[in-house]
């Protein structure tokens, strides 16, 4: 039996809920929780000894390198270390009751980001979700507005976060000098510097610990001697003459390469013309060239990100550019260039910004933080390198480096400021999931670097041992328990078996009443088409559906050849065998009719007038065909083509062409309106290209530019709403269908207990039922397996539909998409469908507009059960914070009940 968890780990389970915590976050939180165990936070005890205690358990960590313990954090850039560090100062203040808190930011950037971040109401806050932070909020501290608090209440048992600059700090103590916040402070009777120092619970926070970690301010804030130090950063090393020196206290360690295969952060891919030669080009030349190809990249990227917004109806995303210039002068002389009419006419003058040491950090900062929203013009960004860490931005999709430096360095410090992913998650779009990065004189070199094994982005060498080989994924199939007592084959290797659980207890043991049995449930298949006949599953157990049954299997039925001694097996008894078989299917069946909705007349719809909002179809004139190799694997494409002769002599008709390809898009009920889109589209491109141009564009982009144009089109999409429905059950029960998964080698997981890893839950096969009738389960959540273990309690059976189950379809903008619910489960009185959903998405318009079909369906099917003495239906959709190991079913049917 699983020791129960203690009071803090359920804070660290409580916490990573409430914060959304990836694994790598979470995981960070637990090993935390496991210091406090092992290593009490209390001040003035044995350095040493602390430090064996830790590293009996987490060997990485050597020497706390500071007369404090102190721990590093080494998490990949865009897995989210601010986040990490909300979590921290969450459980540290829920769990162990600190209260004070030291924050130490390396530059003015991360400074600003982090008391933003750290504010309540803003749209970063960390604590979102802390009921424990909702009336008494934090209270923040900065450098800035720490000499103005005026007393301090130490009695109120609020949080205190405070944030420092440490680059100021340095600043300050330059040449011996006293930093400001050793000034004495009247108020307090004591500076502010001595008054920190004498809290017992102060715990100091050091995020990109490795920009300051021999400075000046780091040695004069040691003297603070917190109780406990957290360093968080990607690259736990500090450059050396020698080279980079290894952080002793790395107690996790995530990297980079361990990021992108989670899918946590974008797919980095080096980006050059294809068939590009840099002899006989000179150095100016492919400088012009890798900003232009840099721009027509970026301006394919806006569109593919705009028509992913609009198709999925979730916020634009405005991508921008990110040149890296040799040194001030040069990024000077691009701001010029950029800002001429040589460069695209000058169409990006007011749209770029010069970020280094010549522009004054105050003055840029503001609109580098806002470099996200819609409302904040800049596209590109200028820098030398002011923006190595915490820039914390999810748009920036393009980076053209243009200063000289080895691979490596191009490869950590350029594109970790593209990495993190601006909807938390990849799509699956190539456009929408990728950074480019421009290099094409150093294309070669990089990928080079990438495939280096000691890259932080480097490709896996893979050596197939045995263990390797036993690892190696298999096909299984969740099929009917009926089908495996019937001896019905699933179609499934016997490799495959092996992996799907105990296979069911065979029903017969005679071949030849299971030769009965499997035609008898091919007979009862075809029966299901007879609604008027047999209505329901339970029918098929009434005499008269039986001895037509009989009839069907003994026409159908040949014996066995007779056996070498002559004398043929004797044929089993009919009735008998059928009759156990009927009752087996209906053990082992929900009934679930087949309902057809067609409606009632014509259905009237189509597309509504409407003009285009072309702001962001700003595709520069077609040149060359450009190349990206994407760096975490051996994979490259074109993006564009090369120019070909013209394939239509109207430049509306590459648009119209395109719109035609759409299921939804009838030409001969919207010609004029697509015609006149087409046009709006002709003459946005003429407003700025020449016809040429236009042409040459309409044939490289069609595809994109349809795309873009038809996502517009879906907000502008009627249909008439007082067209009415009739349905037809034209079956009165359905069989259960399979489903196939990829899973690897191994017993499916016991469905009490939750995988190690929760936020996968997908890669995992669960069984060990006895009331659910397929023989392994896939869940995506843990909530979804604490559902079935109420449902294996409480239910006489369930089980997860597969596609196709329901003839269930909902309406998405023009399309009907077909809605899965993710259970169904029979209890003593009724059938019920349920659908657990994430407690925030509960109001989101596709989960609503699935709502409404499956209710009008179980009123349909209850309709049906009404005249034939059956079950009603009922659905209902359950948050997901709701669904605990100790809820009943009725409980919450009673709260979460749809119709």
């Amino acid at each position: 039996m699983s020791k129960p968890p203690t009071s803090n780990q359920r804070h660290v389970n409580a916490i990573s809920g409430r914060l959304s915590l990836r694994a790598p976050q979470r995981d960070s939180l637990a090993i935390l929780d496991r210091i406090t165990e092992i290593v009490p936070l209390r001040s003035n005890t044995d350095l040493a000894a602390k430090l064996d205690i830790i590293r009996s358990e987490y060997p990485g960590v050597t020497d706390f390198e500071r007369e404090f313990p102190s721990l590093c954090f080494a998490l990949a850039t865009g897995v989210g270390k601010t986040r990490l560090m909300g979590a921290f100062i969450a459980y540290l203040h829920i769990a162990h009751g600190i209260n004070n808190f030291f924050v130490l930011a390396p530059n003015l950037t991360i400074y600003q980001k982090l008391i933003q971040d750290f504010a309540a109401n803003t749209a970063k806050y960390v604590f979102k979700g802390i009921n424990e932070f909702a009336v008494f909020t934090p209270e923040v501290i900065t450098g800035d507005n720490y000499e103005n608090r005026g007393t301090l209440l130490d009695d109120v048992l609020r949080c205190k976060i405070n944030i420092f600059n440490i680059s100021k700090i340095t600043s300050e103590v330059r040449g011996g000098k006293q930093m400001r916040i050793r000034s004495f402070k009247e108020e307090l009777g004591d500076s502010y510097f001595d008054y920190l120092s004498k809290q017992h619970d102060l715990v100091m926070l050091m995020d990109e610990s490795h920009r300051y970690r021999a400075t000046a301010g780091m040695r004069a804030i040691n003297e603070l001697k917190p109780v406990l130090g957290l360093e968080l950063t990607a690259t736990p090393f500090v450059e050396s003459s020698k080279g980079p020196v290894a952080f002793r206290n790395v107690v996790f360690d995530y990297p980079l390469a361990r990021a992108m295969d989670d899918g946590f952060v974008k797919d980095p891919a080096v980006v050059t013309r294809k068939n590009f030669i840099t002899a006989n080009k000179s150095p100016e030349a492919i400088q012009q060239m890798k900003l232009e190809d840099g721009i027509r990249l970026h301006e394919s990227v806006k569109v593919e990100l705009e028509t992913y917004a609009r198709e999925n109806g979730v916020n634009i995303v405005k991508p921008f550019v990110l040149v890296i210039a040799r040194d001030t002068t040069h990024a000077a002389e691009l701001m010029r260039l950029i800002q001429s009419e040589r460069f695209f006419k000058a169409r990006y003058a007011d749209k770029v910004i010069q970020v280094d040491s010549s522009v004054k950090e105050e003055e840029t900062v503001e609109r580098l933080l806002t470099v996200e929203h819609t409302g904040n013009p800049v596209e590109i960004v200028i820098h030398v390198n002011m923006l190595k860490e915490g820039w914390d931005v999810t748009n920036l999709y393009t980076i053209v480096p243009l200063r000289a430096a080895n691979a490596r360095t191009l490869i950590e410090q350029s594109i970790g400021r593209g990495l993190r992913l601006p909807y938390g998650k990849r799509t699956g779009v190539a456009a929408v999931d990728r950074l480019n990065i421009v290099a094409h004189d150093r294309f070669q070199e990089i990928v080079d670097e990438a495939n280096n094994p000691n890259s932080p982005i480097r490709l896996k060498a893979l050596v197939l041992d045995e263990e390797v080989l036993e690892r190696k994924t298999v096909t299984v199939v969740a099929a009917p328990t009926i089908l495996g007592s019937l001896g019905i084959k699933t179609g499934l290797s016997e490799e495959g078996s092996k992996y799907a659980g105990p296979p069911p207890t065979r029903a017969f043991y005679n071949p030849e009443a299971e030769r009965v049995a499997q035609l008898a449930y091919e007979a009862i298949r075809k029966l299901s088409r007879s609604p008027d006949r047999v209505p329901d599953i339970s029918y098929i157990s009434r005499p008269e559906v039986q001895a037509q049954l009989v009839r069907e299997v003994q026409s159908q039925y040949q014996p066995q050849q007779m056996e070498l001694e002559g004398v043929a097996p004797p044929p089993p008894d009919f009735a008998k065998v059928i009759a156990k078989t009927a009752a087996l299917v209906v053990d082992r069946t929900i009934n679930i009719p087949r309902i057809s909705v067609s409606p009632k007349g014509e259905v009237k719809a189509g597309f509504k007038p409407f003009t285009l909002d072309l702001g962001s179809m700003t595709y520069a004139a077609p040149e060359e065909t450009l190349w990206a190799q994407y760096l975490g694997r051996n994979e490259g494409h074109s993006i564009g083509m090369s120019q070909g002769n013209f394939l239509e002599k109207r430049p509306e008709d590459y648009v119209v062409s395109g719109l035609i390809d759409f299921p939804d898009v009838s030409y001969d009920d919207t010609a004029d309106l697509l015609y006149d889109l087409a046009g709006q589209v002709v003459r946005h491109f003429h407003s700025y290209l020449s016809a040429e141009d236009t042409l040459r564009l309409l044939q490289l982009e069609q595809p994109n530019i349809a795309r873009a144009v038809h996502a517009q089109m879906l907000d502008h999409f009627w249909m008439d709403d007082t067209v009415e429905y009739h349905h037809v059950v034209t079956s009165g029960f359905t069989e259960i269908k399979q489903s196939a998964h990829s899973a690897e080698r191994g017993e499916p997981l016991d469905y009490r207990s939750p995988p190690a890893d929760k936020s996968n839950m997908a890669r995992y096969l669960f069984g060990g039922f006895t009331n659910c009738l397929t023989n392994v389960a896939r869940f995506d959540s843990d909530s979804e397996r604490k559902l079935a273990v109420i449902l294996e309690r409480e239910a006489e059976k369930w089980f997860r539909p597969a596609k196709g189950q329901f003839q269930m379809f909902y309406r998405k903008g023009s399309d009907h998409l077909e809605y899965r619910p993710d259970f169904v489960a029979e209890t003593a009185n009724e059938i019920l469908m349920l659908e657990p959903k994430m407690a925030t998405q509960m109001n989101d318009a596709d989960v609503l507009a699935k709502r409404d079909v499956a209710v009008q369906w179980c009123k349909w099917a209850s309709e049906h059960a009404r005249q034939s003495g059956g079950k009603p239906w009922r659905y209902a959709l359950i948050p997901h914070d709701q669904i605990a190991d100790n809820m009943e079913l009725n409980f919450l049917l009673k709260t979460y009940v749809c119709n």
